[in-house]
Order: structure tokens, then C-alpha cells, then sequence
């Protein structure tokens, strides 16, 4: 199966107007976590605690950053994707627990269709956006591709298959919620910026690759290391509210890396509670001055 995470609506919060004088006092009164309201074309919608989306939540890192988001803020809204949201059981559990503060969609990253109709969701649901966390990542699938030992098994497809997912994908989903992110800044947090955090892998580092192979997943987050810097070099030149940063969460117990933990020390292979509780940590902290760069869980920036 491939380890990637996408989502019609199954609940969605209400479509917010923009307001008149004497609705805006209502509004306030009645529901303190809007501070405002409005279209993407109107001034952006203010939510306290803020706007998050998980690109790739139906399992793994994806599915901990929605349950954390959830956790450990209490008035934030987070916006969960996946590409099959009827069986995301574990978004679900979710969506009993907390209600409206979290909004599932349907998100293809090899459909831009879908990407396309969730930012128009999102937009027509919230006005604004303060996170976008890129979780979606392929390494293996059965019969399909696995991680290669040697050139003589590089394949095509595999090579085609990863950069589309793995790369490509996150960054149609950028382009999509930018107006979104720009709209929403870090109003609603305690952050001076939105923050764009794609998730990327030590092996993906041109400068840190003494050992070769594994040639479609790495060179695949090269591509999307790449990627990620030039939209932040536009981001900066245009002086948009938003820092574009790249993480790195460690060997994770999760699906994507079960089957290579056989000879990883048991110290080198972290929990998704673990992990993501630190990429959390460095999201909650970044800065304007963060923009482009590339940290590893611990906070240790990752050369190129």
C-alpha cells in the first residue's frame, strides 16, 4: 500500500461571512476563538489558537501531529487530509474526541484536483491558515519499489513514482494554501509568521551521503529539499508572513520504516510521541529568519 495520506468532507465547520458592525460584536461575544471574520478575499479570518493542516494524517508522524495539535491546544482548528478519510480510523477516533476543532478531507497528492478543492475548503471554512505540515512520504511498497542496494536496480518507475509523491506533491499542495498561509501570518498564534513545514530525511542531503543507494527515496527528498528552498527564496523576496522550513524526524517506529529496523540501534529508533513532540518544538519556535532552512528533530540544522 502506498504510504501516502489524502480526503469529500465528512464534517466541516460553518462557512464564516464577512461580518457587519453589529455582527462582528455578536460573533465576538458568542464565540471568543474568531477574533474576526472574513473571505480570502476580504481581510483573513483570525482564529485563536490558530489554523493547522496535516497534509498525509491517516497514520504515522501524520495522524501524532493532528493528535498533538489537537492536544496540546485547546482552541486551535486543525484541517487533517488523507486520500481515503472512510478508513482513516484513526482520524476518526479523533473526530469523536474532539468535534469540530478537527475538519477532514479528502487529499490526493497525485490528484492537483484535490489539492486544489481542499485549499477552496479550507478557504471557504476558515479565511486563513497559519501551518501546513507536508507528512506524506513513500519508501516502499510491495512488489512496486523498494529501497535500492546498487544501481543495477534502479528502476524508472520507482525513480518516477517517488518524485511525485514525495516531492512534486508537497509542493503543489504549497502553491494551493499560499494565499491561505499569506492571509493568515501568525495572527492567532504566538508566532510572528505562518509556518510551511515539509518533512524531508537526513538521507535526502547531498553534503551528508557517504553511503549511497537507496537511490529513488533519496534522491527524491534532494528534490523536495530543493524545491522547498526555492519557494522559500520567493517567500522571502515577496515578504510573505511565512517561514518554509524542512524537518527531519529521525527513524521513526512507524509503517514507512518497519521493515529496515532490523540492524538500527534500539536508542537511534524514536516513537511518533517522541518525534513529534520535538518537530513541534521547532515549529512552535521558528522565525522569519528560520525561512529556507533545514533542522533535524533535535534542532541541529542539516547541511545540503
Amino acid at each position: 500500500m502506498r504510504r501516502v495520506i489524502w480526503v469529500p468532507i465528512t464534517s466541516s465547520s460553518s462557512i464564516v461571512a464577512a461580518p457587519t458592525p453589529t455582527l462582528t460584536r455578536i460573533t465576538r461575544a458568542v464565540a471568543p476563538r474568531l477574533l474576526s471574520t472574513t473571505s480570502a478575499s476580504a481581510p483573513a479570518a483570525r482564529w485563536e489558537g490558530g489554523v493547522s493542516l496535516v497534509q498525509g494524517a491517516s497514520r504515522g508522524i501524520g495522524l501524532e501531529f493532528a493528535k498533538q495539535l489537537l492536544e496540546k491546544n485547546e482552541k486551535g482548528q486543525v484541517v487533517a487530509t488523507c486520500r481515503n478519510p472512510d478508513g482513516a480510523t484513526g482520524l476518526l477516533d479523533l473526530k469523536i474526541k474532539f468535534g469540530d476543532r478537527l475538519n477532514i478531507l479528502q487529499l490526493d497528492l497525485t490528484n492537483e484536483k484535490t489539492i486544489e478543492a481542499s485549499a477552496k475548503s479550507v478557504r471557504e471554512n476558515y479565511g486563513s491558515m497559519n501551518l501546513l505540515i507536508n507528512a506524506s512520504g513513500i519508501l516502499s511498497i510491495p512488489n512496486v519499489m523498494q529501497p535500492e542496494t546498487t544501481l543495477s536496480k534502479v528502476e524508472k518507475s520507482a525513480l518516477m513514482l517517488a518524485y511525485e509523491v514525495n516531492a512534486a506533491g508537497p509542493i503543489l499542495v504549497i502553491k494551493h494554501m499560499w494565499p491561505l498561509l499569506k492571509a493568515g501570518g501568525g495572527m492567532g498564534t504566538k508566532r510572528d509568521v505562518a509556518v510551511v513545514a515539509n518533512l524531508s530525511a537526513r538521507v535526502g542531503s547531498i553534503g551528508d551521503n557517504h553511503l549511497g543507494g537507496w537511490h529513488a527515496y533519496r534522491s527524491s527528498k534532494t528534490a523536495l529539499n530543493q524545491l522547498t528552498k526555492t519557494v522559500s527564496v520567493e517567500f522571502g523576496r515577496k515578504k510573505d508572513p511565512i517561514t518554509c522550513i524542512l524537518l527531519h524526524p529521525g527513524t521513526v517506529d512507524t509503517d514507512l520504516s518497519r521493515p529496515f529496523q532490523r540492524n538500527l540501534p534500539k536508542e537511534k529508533l524514536f516513537t511518533k510521541e517522541f518525534s513529534v513532540q520535538k518537530l513541534l518544538n521547532i515549529i512552535n519556535n521558528a522565525k522569519s529568519s528560520d525561512n529556507g532552512k533545514f533542522f533535524a528533530w533535535d534542532g541541529q540544522e542539516i547541511p545540503w
